[in-house]
């Protein structure tokens, strides 16, 4: 087939959400990819309750045996441990990339998407996809190929707002879960990041500015969980990547649309980076429809607010254990305050409460 109404460049869950979305509006879609199923990539893999909502908005559900039920998110930083449940909207999923890229696979394939794996795209032209030996001509075009991507160097959307790097290292270790909360370890130098992903494995990442800070040279900062760990089995090599925040001024040229981190990205350190991808995805999808990117830049700028804002205001703990130690304290003598932070967090906001425990938050740190 040389030519079809979208083609999507680029097959990681960004990618298929993609794919799967313009489907639903009934557009014939073909995607391409350099890798072959399943692709891999250094996450934390604990998907917000939100993400899960997005995904089931794509038809997509994960099966108790293929994932691990995530009840709230815990802080934990020198013995202080602040805690909250999610929101009663749902529960949020520990699931291996690996695995949750096979179940949306297994969903484009369902859906009659004509995919091309170990396919690289080598250029854009007009209406044009150039593959090797052949082009296929496409009405819409997107771009979901990932924080470096060509697509947007090939269409002149390389103008960025603001860039932070930070560097990730993930690992699995076989052993039963001793939690059903997304765990975040706050140390002076790292983060670390722990996620159930099934009924024997934990993922564990760490993230710092550090590129050289492994997982063993971190482990040693965080007590608790480095005793939890000693007996435990590593069943995967680490893994690492860059994880950023970094906004586009633009992310629309012509009949390209970009998506996923493509598109811009938020700190790892929020959860939040799946999520927004899905809900690009169908936002994207509907505007492609209508024929009007113009709505699909708005309210991705505004889709992307909450996890900016949520990852500037967890980073601003990052390297400084004092504002850590108090805020912690905050957290967990006003356990009100922090559940309706992650409430935010996963985008069920009070304006009022939100001003409230602004004030409180700040007249406890004050005082702490």
């Amino acid at each position: 087939m040389n030519s079809t109404d979208v083609f999507v460049i680029g097959g990681g869950p960004a990618g298929l959400a993609a794919a799967i979305a313009a489907r639903q509006q009934g557009f014939q879609v073909m995607l391409a990819d350099g890798g072959q199923p399943p692709i891999d990539k250094a996450c934390g893999e604990g998907l917000m309750p939100d993400g899960v909502a997005a995904l089931q908005r794509l038809g997509i559900s994960i099966t108790k045996e293929d994932s691990y039920p995530l009840l709230g998110v815990r802080f934990l930083s020198n013995g202080i441990v602040a805690d909250a449940p999610f929101p009663a909207m749902g529960r949020g999923l520990g699931v291996r990339r690996t695995t949750l890229h096979a179940i949306m696979v297994e969903r484009v394939c369902n859906f009659g998407v004509d995919l091309l794996w170990k396919t690289a795209v080598t250029g854009l032209s007009r209406n044009r996809v150039h593959l090797p030996g052949r082009s296929v001509q496409a009405k819409w075009i997107i771009g979901a190929d990932g924080g470096n991507s060509r697509v947007r160097r090939w269409v002149g959307l390389e103008r960025r707002r603001r860039r932070d790097f930070r560097y990730a290292f993930r690992r699995h270790y076989r052993i039963k879960p001793w939690t059903d909360r997304m765990e975040v370890y706050w140390g002076p130098r790292s983060q670390a990041y722990v996620a159930p992903v099934g009924k024997d494995c934990v993922c564990v990442a760490v993230a710092s500015h550090d590129p050289h800070l492994r997982l063993d040279g971190a482990l040693p900062g965080f007590p608790e969980l480095r005793s939890r760990l000693r007996y435990a089995e590593a069943v995967s090599i680490e893994k690492g990547a860059l994880t950023a925040t970094c906004r586009l001024d633009r992310i629309c040229c012509g009949n390209v649309a970009l998506v996923g981190d493509a598109s811009g990205t938020v700190d790892a350190i929020t959860g939040e980076g799946l999520c927004l991808a899905f809900n690009q995805a169908t936002v994207l999808a509907k505007s492609l429809r209508s024929e009007n990117l113009r709505d699909y830049q708005q309210e991705h700028r505004r889709m992307s607010l909450r996890p900016s804002l949520m990852a500037r205001l967890m980073l601003a703990l990052d390297g400084n254990p004092g504002l850590q130690q108090r805020t912690l304290r905050v957290f967990r003598n006003r356990p009100d305050v922090f559940r309706r932070l992650v409430a935010l967090h996963v985008g069920v906001p009070s304006p009022l409460h939100l001003a409230l425990d602004g004030f409180t938050l700040g007249w406890g740190l004050l005082t702490s």
